[in-house]
């Protein structure tokens, strides 16, 4: 494990106030049809029954290396945390985020900060639909912006003010299949990276989820990859943990 404040030294992503979970519905009607495609490709339709994912966030920059593990209960939004702290010592700690006030300011200042940034490049295809706060809008079919080919442009826009990062901007690029193939994150604020651009790829299946496990790309120019790796879920009615693959 890398410490979190490797993180403070790169500034990875921090993204808008992480939602409870809501029912796609609520919000379907906000969105172009696409999204909603989108988000039910990558199991929008069974989250429900997911009662817990863990994952290990892994991100490699020039002279860096990090790596994170979580498990996150989504209908409790309980949080577990193994890592280290800022001085390398081991770390583990559980909290559920509705008590987040009441956490020490590592929790509140390093972890959950941390927790939110990876979670949403784990499942940003759900955000989409989630995130009630975004304007989503369908832009068409143009060039992808590292590969050949086109897909479909959806820009998912977030609001000037509020939340941890505002302004931010996602241009994701969703192909036929309704998978994100590539996209381009631009940050509303000053902190770097300014403008990220990647791939979605190595796509697994870990329960009903679809999960893109591998990242690679360019942040402000220099290379970059994000992966996860020990990607299980844990569904209703079972005590296994299903592998992704």
């Amino acid at each position: 494990m890398t410490n979190l404040s490797r993180l403070d030294a790169i500034r990875l992503f921090v993204f808008g106030v992480l939602l409870l979970i809501l029912p796609a519905a609520s919000w379907a009607q906000q969105r172009p049809p696409i999204a909603e495609q989108m988000a039910k490709t990558y199991g929008l339709d069974s989250f429900g029954q997911v009662e817990g994912i863990r994952y290990a966030f892994n991100a490699e920059f020039p002279c860096v290396k990090l790596s994170r593990s979580w498990e996150w209960n989504p209908k409790t939004d309980t949080v577990s945390y193994e890592g280290k702290d800022k001085e390398g010592k081991p770390v583990k700690v559980t909290y559920p985020r509705s008590q987040l006030g009441s956490q020490s300011d590592a929790v509140k200042n390093q972890i959950d900060p941390a927790f939110i940034n990876d979670q949403y490049w784990l499942l940003f295809p759900f955000h989409v639909i989630w995130d009630s706060s975004a304007t989503v809008t369908d832009e068409g079919t143009q060039k992808l912006p590292l590969g050949s080919g086109s897909a479909e442009r959806v820009v998912v826009k977030y609001p000037s003010e509020g939340g941890a990062s505002p302004g931010d901007t996602w241009e994701l690029y969703v192909g036929a299949d309704k998978r994100i193939e590539e996209f381009i994150f631009h940050r509303g604020g000053a902190i770097k990276p300014s403008v990220v651009i990647a791939t979605w790829a190595d796509y697994k299946k870990a329960g009903p989820l679809l999960i893109s496990t591998d990242h690679r790309g360019t942040a402000d120019g220099q290379p970059l990859r994000i992966f996860f790796s020990d990607v299980s879920v844990k569904v209703t009615g079972s005590e296994n943990w299903i592998k992704a693959q």
